[in-house]
């Protein structure tokens, strides 16, 4: 993988005087990290890409991923706080799924399809056991969008980083046909499906973290909301990658008109962005199941309801717009590929004011 190529020393340098180990960087504990890795990164392999890794960087075959006439479409994120939730838990399988899904999630709503995914891990002291334990999940992640782990980058910096804290970053770049791009200008009628979330995903840790602290809970005590796990496993249950069940809806009918990845922001800010001018969207609150989780955390920390779409998802981490004519057939297709759509609301003409109209409330 790009900067994680395996050093071999020509020789022992055997002088006196300071090393870089002294200093808190382990040459050794990196290498021992690349052996570790392989079998997940081997594990994405796909059309374009062979899954190796130990060059200076990735090399991807276009050409053997068969586009005809490609646009290509980059996204990059991290995973915020949670990340602190898997640091002080000690359970650190899944946030490399999280990393993914929150890079090609972006990806999937510009019609793109996942080609590769390049990760940053950086930390204060080298642990390779959890560092391999993170890019385990970062395969994982990548084997459910269907791209290849073509890179990786990892730092060891202390003093930047305490202890054995670490921080990640993650990069994707996938390809759409030039004629299948996403948004198509969605039309006041057009029908709005909101696609279930598996929980929190990966937006709204620091105010997740403040009510959890408040409430005095450890993170191995039961989680209040889901009595059949503890509740760093039940705020660790990793981001749904939408992938490959809306490349598979794509394909099968051409009256989608756009996609919303349902991040931070929630509702109000993630809307508009698919919007064209003089188009907004009316919700139907109380159309749509909110998971137990929203509902505690709501109720713990005493959020108020604009807060909570704002800063979460609230049971929709994905809208699809579809086309009026079109909506019972993307309905229907969505079905057929595993999904549990719920019709959330439609397209408007503006009349100024709130690009997103909100009626009704949320089941909270």
């Amino acid at each position: 993988m790009g900067g994680r190529a395996r050093r071999d020393d020509a020789m022992q340098n055997n002088a006196k005087g300071l090393t870089y180990s002294d200093a808190g960087v382990d040459i050794d504990a990196g290498n021992r990290l690349v052996d570790m890795i392989r079998p997940a990164v081997r594990a994405t392999r796909r059309p374009g890409a062979d899954g190796e890794i130990g060059g200076f960087g990735g090399v991807f075959d276009l050409k053997a991923a068969r586009f005809t006439d490609p646009v290509l479409v980059a996204a990059n994120d991290g995973v915020g706080t949670k990340v602190k939730i898997a640091i002080e838990s000690g359970m650190h399988g899944t946030i490399g799924i999280d990393l993914v899904a929150m890079c090609v999630n972006d990806l999937i709503v510009q019609g793109a399809e996942p080609l590769f995914f390049l990760d940053y891990y950086a930390t204060g002291k080298l642990d390779p056991n959890v560092a391999a334990s993170v890019v385990k999940g970062v395969s994982d992640g990548c084997v459910q969008a269907g791209c290849a782990l073509l890179g990786g980058e990892t730092a060891e910096m202390p003093g930047l980083y305490s202890g054995r804290d670490y921080d990640l970053a993650g990069f994707a770049v996938g390809a759409a046909e030039r004629k299948g791009l996403l948004p198509r200008e969605v039309q006041p009628g057009d029908v709005a499906f909101g696609l279930p979330s598996s929980g929190v995903h990966s937006n709204g840790f620091s105010l997740v973290r403040r009510i959890v602290k408040e409430t005095g809970l450890s993170w191995s005590a039961t989680a209040p909301f889901a009595p059949e796990m503890t509740l760093a496993r039940a705020l660790l249950e990793p981001t749904r990658i939408y992938v490959k069940p809306l490349l598979a809806a794509l394909k099968k009918t051409p009256h989608i008109r756009a996609l919303a990845h349902i991040t931070g922001g929630g509702f109000p800010d993630n809307l508009p962005r698919v919007l064209p001018k003089g188009v907004n969207v009316s919700l139907d609150l109380a159309a749509f199941e909110v998971p137990r989780v929203f509902k505690w955390l709501a109720k713990t920390g005493d959020v108020a309801e604009y807060e909570m779409l704002r800063t979460f998802n609230c049971g929709i981490g994905m809208v699809v717009f579809a086309a009026k004519d079109g909506a019972g057939e993307v309905e229907n297709v969505l079905r057929e590929v595993g999904e549990k759509p719920v019709r959330i609301g439609e397209a408007i003409d503006a009349e100024g004011g709130e690009r997103v109209v909100m009626n009704g409330a949320l089941g909270l």
